[in-house]
């Protein structure tokens, strides 16, 4: 994953901030150029290229302002969006945008950053044809949300979100807390959710379904020109009245060696028509597995109480909030607790070096999840009062942003959870 400068000193670090960045939609494959002036403006627009919703845009930022633009498009062509930080008065600031119209292309848009508050200056540059004049300092959601606002459709549906689960380990159960955590979302709320195993060689989802699609996942990533809506829709399998699956073809009849936005366009056509999108991410480390963790919008380490996994957890957590500057640390679910006769490393001890209070602590019991996954049910279908099936009812209201379930205070063999507020 690639991440901003360390030697950068713009920070996010307001909640309110946050928030409204999670409800900008990515903005598309465009190029983007800036000339600043002051360091402060440069680094709120570099910080917003780091952004992952920033991830396909092509972004460079140059120091100098509207002269120095000129100077640069009069031997080269001019990107999608040009945006040029002035310090200047108005009167000259409209008489160097003079000479840059001169070398600007005509489909080219232009954003203004000036440190003069004219009402007069913004309808001029207006009715000259400069798409929108902001005035500094301006922070990172600003830039993100003006190059939204000129590159987005403003009729865009909103996208759902997508939530990855990733084990620490192999072996650790993050397969079935994904998918138990898919059906109580579609089951609580009555509200559509696609699960995509993107586990293709080893997926265990059609099994814990009891589904066996003649169409699935491959199809979609190898099908990606292709893939729309009605594409998708014709791959998934029903699992319910609310959820659909995108199963693994589970086969190794072939290698599946991805490039790093293999999934992109599977995981966007899933968002465009899905409010939830459950992504079930295999143990492992490549291009493609960075991609999606990088983009998806809340993701969800699930680790074992053992030293391997908090070192794997640990190596996980901080690439990813290197990865993901401005965005929420990912979440923890610890699982498989009380193993009889395993060593274990107890509750604050392993979760401490993470900096993370876990979203859920479930317990190890081999029978009622082995049933579950044997009859292709989920284990709240079995047994909807066991504690780990109200764990999964307590995660699903956490990562969809719903009111928290009234927790049962009494002590459990089991015993978690807790909703958990995020360091």
């Amino acid at each position: 994953m690639s991440s901003p400068s360390p030697d950068s000193a713009y920070h996010l670090d307001d909640e309110t901030l946050r928030e409204r960045l999670d409800a900008l939609r990515p903005i598309p494959r465009i190029s983007i150029q800036a000339f600043c002036e002051t360091r402060e403006v440069a680094e709120a627009i570099e910080a917003a290229g780091a952004d992952r919703r920033m991830l396909k845009a092509h972004l460079r930022v140059h120091t100098g302002g509207i002269r120095a633009a000129a100077e640069h498009y009069a031997s080269a062509p001019t990107p999608n969006l040009v945006i040029l930080e002035s310090q200047v008065a108005p009167s000259e600031l409209l008489v160097e945008l003079e000479s840059l119209a001169d070398v600007c292309d005509p489909g080219s848009k232009v954003v203004v950053v000036g440190h003069c508050n004219d009402v007069s200056l913004y309808r001029e540059l207006t009715r000259r044809g400069v798409s929108e004049y902001m005035l500094a300092p301006v922070q990172l959601p600003d830039v993100i949300a003006l190059v939204s606002q000129l590159f987005v459709a403003p009729d865009a549906e909103p996208l759902g979100r997508s939530l990855a689960f990733i084990g620490a380990k192999g072996g650790v159960g993050s397969s079935t807390i994904a998918h138990n955590v898919a059906w109580s979302i579609a089951k609580l709320f009555a509200s559509d959710v696609l699960l995509a195993d993107l586990d293709l060689p080893f997926g265990t989802a059609n099994i814990n379904f009891d589904k066996d699609p003649a169409q699935g996942i491959a199809e979609a990533v190898f099908s990606a020109d292709r893939l729309d809506e009605v594409f998708l829709d014709r791959l998934l399998a029903k699992c319910g009245d609310h959820l659909s699956l995108l199963a693994a073809p589970s086969m190794l009849d072939r290698t599946y060696d991805f490039d790093g936005d293999a999934f992109g366009p599977l995981i966007e056509a899933a968002q465009r028509g899905t409010p939830t999108v459950v992504l079930d991410i295999p143990h492992a480390w490549n291009e493609w597995t960075q991609s999606v963790l990088q983009r998806a919008d809340e993701i969800v380490i699930v680790a074992s109480p053992d030293l391997a996994n908090l070192r794997n957890a640990k190596n996980l957590v901080d690439t990813i909030r290197r990865a993901r500057p401005n965005d929420a640390p990912p979440r923890l679910v610890v699982n498989q607790t009380g193993v009889p006769k395993r060593p274990e490393i107890e509750g604050t001890e392993f979760s401490e070096p993470l900096g993370l209070t876990p979203l859920a602590t479930i317990a190890f019991d081999p029978l009622a999840f082995g049933t579950a996954a044997n009859t292709g049910r989920m284990l709240a279908e079995n047994e909807p009062k066991h504690a780990a099936s109200l764990a999964f009812g307590e995660i699903a209201h956490v990562l969809t942003g719903r009111n928290p379930a009234k927790r049962n205070q009494k002590p459990a063999r089991a015993s978690l959870f807790g909703l958990m507020r995020r360091r």
